[in-house]
C-alpha cells in the first residue's frame, strides 16, 4: 500500500495548525507555570484518555527533566497517576468526581491546575476546573476544536484551533516540550534546539 498522500495530508494539517497557535498564550503560560515554580506552589495535572497520559508525561518532563539541573523543583501532581484512587473514586462517588475529590483539602492558594481535554467539555475535568476557580487558583487549560466549557474557564487558553483529536493530542505535548525546553535554557542554561 502506498499512504505518502495520506502521510502529507496529515503533515500538512499539523503544519498548519502549529502555525495558527496563539504565542502569546504560550508566553503567559510559560510565565504562570514561572511564577508557580519561584513560590513553591503545586500545578495539579489531569486529563482522559490519551490526555491522562499527557498529563503524567508532563509531570515527568517537569518533576524529572527539568528538576534534574535545578536546586529549586517543579511540584507537578498528575490526579491520574494513582489509579487505585481514581478507580475508588469512579467506584464509590462517580467518575465525574476522580479529579474535583482530589483537589478538595490539597489546593492551596498559589497552587495552580493545568486541565486537558480535546473536546474542552469532559464533565470530570469541568468539575474540578469549577471547584479550582471557586477556590480562587489560576487555570491553564489546554483543548481543541471549539474549546468548549474549558477554554470559557480558562485563565490562560492553550488552545489547538482543529477539529482532530490526535493533532491535538499531538499539540498538546508540543506545548510541554516547547515549555520544558525554555526552561531548560534559562534555568539550567542547557541548549536542546541549536541555532
Amino acid at each position: 500500500m502506498d499512504y505518502k498522500k495520506e502521510i502529507s495530508t496529515y503533515l500538512q494539517h499539523e503544519i498548519d495548525t502549529l502555525r495558527l497557535l496563539d504565542v502569546d498564550a504560550i508566553n503567559e503560560a510559560l510565565n504562570l507555570l514561572q511564577e508557580t515554580f519561584e513560590n513553591g506552589n503545586t500545578v495539579f495535572v489531569f486529563g482522559n484518555g490519551g490526555s491522562s497520559a499527557t498529563a503524567s508525561h508532563y509531570q515527568n518532563d517537569f518533576n524529572k527533566g527539568v528538576s534534574e539541573h535545578t536546586e529549586k523543583k517543579f511540584n507537578f501532581l498528575c490526579l491520574n497517576d494513582n489509579v487505585a484512587t481514581v478507580m475508588a473514586i469512579a467506584n464509590d462517588i462517580g467518575f465525574e468526581e476522580v479529579f474535583r475529590f482530589q483537589l478538595r483539602g490539597h489546593l492551596k492558594p498559589g497552587d495552580v491546575i493545568l486541565a486537558i481535554s480535546g473536546s474542552g467539555n469532559s464533565k470530570n475535568v469541568i468539575n474540578a476546573v469549577e471547584y479550582a476557580k471557586e477556590q480562587g487558583n489560576r487555570i491553564i487549560g489546554l483543548t481543541g476544536f471549539g474549546g468548549g466549557k474549558l477554554r470559557q474557564l480558562s485563565d490562560v487558553s492553550l488552545h489547538v484551533p482543529i477539529n482532530s483529536m490526535q493533532i491535538t493530542e499531538d499539540i498538546h505535548m508540543v506545548f510541554d516540550h516547547l515549555m520544558m525546553s525554555i526552561f531548560y535554557r534559562e534555568f539550567c542554561g542547557i541548549e536542546h534546539i541549536k541555532d
